[in-house]
């Protein structure tokens, strides 16, 4: 891939490449995001952030918080085929919003961008629940990606108290050790907030995303509404696994 834009700001190495309309942000050296306006679905993580909110009718989602914008490629697949009213995107990295917005396409129309750390706007946000919310938190160490916020018993109750009663909480995970030991599955407390439990994984991934639904839902439920959808029922890339772990 073609380098498209590279800086090093505060010892840290941010890179744009591109490889015809597709392009793909790095941070030193770590993977975070990928866009290509011809084609939504990727293939990457991101499909399977968005997927989640097919567990539920057209229209159903309305209003959606991403945790950890990246460049902001959950934004366009969930305006693409989503089309909430409104989408709040919280970024503590100052180059990765400039970036989101300048090199992958995220306007004002498509999502509110706020520099922010995710813990301290939850902690101060007084406003309406929202419908989904799509945790995306992580930095780099050495050169692989690690998880901001620990997936314990204070963070889900913080991201729960402001879902939605009907509403789903995704959340991206390194591994499927990662996802089965959060405190959503391993606490009976935290586990019980909860309807229904999926894990979806990709194949040439390690990534494992759960999504954790205040409803009972089946993936025959979520299949249905992708099917609905020519572009994804059509699409070769979105080659995802679902399993039902509650």
């Amino acid at each position: 891939m073609a380098i498209l834009w590279q800086k090093t700001i505060k010892n840290t190495r941010y890179e744009v490449r591109t490889a015809g309309q597709t392009r793909r942000l790095y941070t030193d050296g770590v993977f975070h995001s990928q866009f290509n306006p011809e084609h939504a679905v990727t293939g990457g993580v991101w499909d399977v952030l968005m997927l989640p909110a097919f567990f539920y009718p057209a229209e159903s989602i309305q209003r959606v918080l991403v945790l950890g914008v990246g460049g902001g490629a959950v934004i366009h697949q969930l305006q693409r085929y989503i089309k909430p009213a409104e989408i709040i995107g919280i970024e503590l990295n100052p180059v990765h919003l400039m970036l989101a917005k300048q090199h992958f396409g995220i306007t004002n129309q498509l999502a509110k961008l706020i520099q922010a750390d995710a813990v301290t706007w939850l902690n101060n946000y007084s406003g309406p629940p929202f419908d989904m919310i799509i945790e995306d938190l992580f930095g780099e160490k050495n050169g692989e990606p690690e998880r901001a916020v620990k997936a314990n018993k204070a963070w889900f109750e913080k991201l729960n108290s402001h879902l939605s009663p009907e509403g789903v909480l995704v959340m991206n995970f390194i591994s499927n050790h990662d996802l089965k030991n959060c405190a959503a599955i391993s606490y009976k407390k935290i586990s019980s907030l909860f309807k229904s439990t999926f894990q979806f994984t990709l194949t040439h991934y390690d990534n494992a995303v759960g999504a954790f639904l205040k409803t009972p839902a089946t993936s025959q439920m979520l299949r249905k509404q992708i099917n609905e959808i020519d572009e994804l029922k059509k699409s070769k890339k979105l080659d995802f696994h679902v399993r039902k772990l509650k």
